[in-house]
């Protein structure tokens, strides 16, 4: 036998195709550049992820949009206190801090510093109106375990 016939039946056997090893978690942006005019847009604060952000609902977004004037925010606030143990302050603010996120849909914005938004990623700003009164509410947060029913006041998930 020749060389070249000896080499070819001493080289292993082709591996047959296997099934591909698990996959990296999906992204939620297929490409950095969308996710760069996210950032641009100001829907995605720099290093956030999904669940780091507030969502604003349609009537929150609308409600902003009539009463805000340029360069306002609305500020979510968390503090100790209410019936719950926690309790959400809203306020219209001009001034945006260092440690402040912002979040801006359709060209209105709110603004949660760092420390109230552990206590309100994920979750989706809503406004309200009833007839007796009509309000800014935080729904469906993730990190509270209960609420009270007037809607501002919350207990964490421990």
């Amino acid at each position: 036998a020749s060389c070249r016939a000896l080499l070819i039946a001493k080289q292993p056997a082709a591996r047959p195709p296997q099934a591909p090893g698990p996959r990296a978690p999906a992204r939620l942006c297929s490409s950095s550049s969308a996710r760069e005019k996210e950032k641009e847009a100001g829907l995605v604060p720099e290093g956030s992820a999904v669940q780091d952000r507030v969502l604003l609902s349609e009537s929150c977004v609308k409600r902003l949009q009539e009463i805000m004037a340029q360069g306002e925010y609305l500020r979510i606030r968390v503090e100790g206190g209410g019936c719950s143990g926690f309790q959400y302050k809203f306020s219209v603010d001009s001034v945006r801090n260092e440690e402040d996120r912002l979040f801006e849909q359709q060209g209105v914005g709110v603004i949660v510093d760092e420390d109230s938004l552990e206590f309100v990623k994920g979750s989706t700003l809503d406004f309200s109106e009833e007839l007796i009164r009509s309000s800014f509410q935080v729904l469906r947060n993730p990190q509270a375990e209960h609420g009270c029913s007037c809607g501002a006041s919350f207990s964490l998930k421990l």
